[in-house]
């Protein structure tokens, strides 16, 4: 018992001497970053580059602040060094997939497929608004306001279609018309339609054309071009207002509900 207060007696210098290295080394630790984000901010680093870099940075002055306080505890850096070498390459093997989106993270920022701001969808149909490219993950908001977290490795590695990067949208949609009906009328009145709308750009040119002859009617296929911050709200309404003008201004909807004749067939009992 003597013996292990006497040892506890001879490591109180030790101690006060590693938490005065670990309080000073967090105060200048947050210095440092603080003024890291604040250079960053200055020189205008894109967004994307600075929450990747400002993380490495952070977890650099993290582990450089734990190795100085085990050696002030007494344990040999060295031997730390030693085995953190055999645990990183342990975890190496059965972190993989950490490890294939880490390297992800890197290609995305240095080829930039998108940035932060971006709309983007993947193949595997995860879309949203990008808020921050990490390390492992990169953070999006999609439509509906849930956050989603995709890793970096499946996004490096799977089609990124990237809507921010345009400045122009089309919109597509199909009508169905009667065989009875004029089509040359029909597309004169969707051309109107299409002229009248201000959100809707004149170039390039609105499409109108048969799409294919089906047992229900003729499907006309409509395209128009619109700004990308007016693609939604055309896309959402346009649709309706032509098909609402086309049925309602005269022209058959081959779709329209048809009366229901039933025919009572059952024999009659003798």
């Amino acid at each position: 018992m003597e013996k292990f207060i006497a040892m506890a007696i001879d490591a109180i210098p030790a101690v006060i001497k590693a938490m005065i290295f670990l309080i000073v080394g967090l105060f200048i630790i947050r210095t440092v970053l603080k003024l890291v984000k604040n250079r960053f901010e200055k020189r205008n680093v894109d967004l994307s580059l600075r929450g990747f870099l400002y993380s490495i940075i952070k977890f650099i002055l993290y582990a450089i602040l734990a190795l100085l306080v085990a050696g002030n505890l007494g344990f040999e850096i060295t031997v730390i060094l030693g085995a953190l070498s055999g645990l990183v390459l342990a975890a190496g093997l059965a972190l993989q997939g950490s490890l294939s989106n880490f390297a992800g993270g890197v290609l995305i920022l240095l080829f930039r497929p998108f940035e932060v701001g971006d709309y983007i969808e993947n193949s595997a149909g995860t879309e949203g608004t990008v808020d921050k490219i990490d390390l492992l993950y990169t953070s999006l908001t999609n439509g509906q306001g849930i956050k989603v977290f995709s890793p970096n490795g499946t996004l490096a590695n799977s089609v990124i279609r990237n809507f921010s990067k345009i400045t122009k949208r089309r919109v597509d949609f199909m009508l169905t018309i009667s065989y009875g009906d004029n089509i040359q009328e029909v597309q004169k009145v969707i051309e109107a339609k299409l002229a009248s709308n201000s959100k809707i750009l004149q170039t390039p040119k609105p499409e109108i054309f048969v799409k294919e002859l089906t047992p229900a009617g003729v499907v006309l296929t409509v395209r128009a071009w619109a700004e990308k911050q007016n693609y939604v709200e055309i896309s959402e309404t346009l649709q309706n207002e032509i098909k609402n003008l086309v049925y309602e201004g005269g022209f058959k909807n081959p779709y329209a509900a048809a009366p229901i004749h039933i025919i009572n067939d059952t024999p009659k009992s003798e």
